[in-house]
């Protein structure tokens, strides 16, 4: 059969040239994986330095973080936990055994400090011995929740979501936090019922919340008394008047309670209240971009200049230029390599070793050789 060279509109062929019951996946779909993926990636990493440690930078705002349990292993009361910078995680930790920790809050990058031993940082070796302010928490030996357990966990096969606490900075499994976990889209923050007790002001602001029924717009906190609301909402509090001392606290023990977006800027700003934040502990709650999502999204827009093209659009680029036959044997080809590349990771898991980046350029090294053994193996007709 003669092979068309009709380049295929996208929609048809995600309609009707790649959809393969047989196979299960279409070329979109891997395309729409890889775009999530470098999504993710851009998130997290998007605003770190992957090439200088952020020492010199003081104690950031934001990063992402690692903990290395090849020179600190968890053995005891007598080891301190440490947090590296995404930079000293190549350069210096190249190999070991690291724990992912995603982002935390005013941190110092800890490589070559006496947290390490002897250790020396590669990228800055004159470092002070100690990051007095530095914050640490069970995270930093690998363990979350009040269950303290490992992530993943390979004892725990339920389904459940892990959800970071924006106060204490610790992971939780949705099912630990002793309240119903709202729709994803619903909320954009949560603060666990342990940081909720110790810090009593929040419960002030739990009106504002995804399951909030106050009809009055009254800066989104829960105002009973009437002529209350008509101050607020009039603006006719006093200058340097503490808001909450209007404010009804919501009866009860308190609970973990999960916030929308733009929650932090109805926080009371009075005196007393930022001296008792900084009392607390708490100051960067009035800080917008201490947020997570501030950060993602500056991650994000590190990547997208008019000169950046994704993954996925290369990909549909690409896709577009191919007809039927060809976009069959590309699916045929993610879907072994896909296979093969799970056989090869697995070997790592079950020796719990990190997988580096040789051992990825290894694989699909050798997956180059397969291929070209098969493109050049002779055929034969009979």
């Amino acid at each position: 059969m003669a092979e068309s060279s009709r380049s295929v509109d996208v929609e048809e062929s995600k309609d009707d040239c790649i959809d393969d019951e047989n196979r299960g996946i279409t070329m979109l779909d891997v395309l729409k994986e890889e775009q999530e993926l470098e999504d993710d990636a851009k998130a997290v990493l998007g605003a770190s330095d992957d090439q200088n440690c952020t020492y010199s930078r003081g104690y950031v705002k934001r990063q992402a973080l690692y903990a290395c349990t090849t020179c600190i292993p968890h053995s005891g009361d007598s080891m301190k936990p440490a947090g590296i910078c995404l930079a000293c995680s190549y350069h210096c930790h190249e190999g070991h055994e690291l724990i992912e920790l995603y982002t935390k809050r005013n941190f110092r990058c800890d490589c070559g400090t006496s947290r390490f031993s002897s250790n020396k940082c590669n990228l800055e070796p004159d470092k002070s011995a100690v990051n007095d302010l530095n914050k640490y928490n069970q995270n930093f030996w690998g363990v979350y929740c009040t269950c303290k357990r490992p992530y993943p966990d390979p004892e725990d096969d339920t389904e459940d979501e892990m959800i970071q606490c924006i106060v204490c900075e610790d992971w939780y499994h949705g099912r630990h936090l002793g309240t119903t976990v709202p729709p994803q889209h619903d909320y954009g923050e949560m603060i666990c019922y342990q940081c909720m007790s110790r810090h009593k002001f929040l419960a002030h602001y739990k009106g504002y919340t995804p399951t909030k029924v106050v009809a009055e717009e009254v800066g989104d906190i829960k105002v009973e008394d009437e002529s209350v609301k008509n101050e607020i909402r009039n603006g006719t509090l006093e200058e340097n008047e503490c808001m909450l001392k209007k404010v009804k606290v919501p009866e009860g023990e308190p609970t973990t309670t999960y916030f929308p977006d733009g929650w932090r800027k109805h926080l009371c700003s009075c005196d007393s209240c930022k001296e008792m934040y900084d009392t607390e502990g708490v100051s960067f709650l009035l800080d917008e971009q201490d947020t997570v999502q501030a950060y993602e999204d500056r991650g994000k827009a590190n990547g997208n200049g008019s000169h950046f093209e994704s993954q996925y659009e290369r990909g549909m680029r690409a896709l577009s230029s191919l007809d039927r036959i060809q976009q069959v044997e590309a699916i045929e080809e993610y879907n072994n390599m896909k296979s093969q590349l799970k056989e090869y990771l697995q070997k790592f898991v079950e020796s719990k070793k990190v997988v580096r980046e040789e051992d990825i350029r290894e694989f699909f090294s050798g997956m180059e050789a397969r291929k070209k053994r098969r493109v050049d193996m002779p055929y034969f007709c009979h």
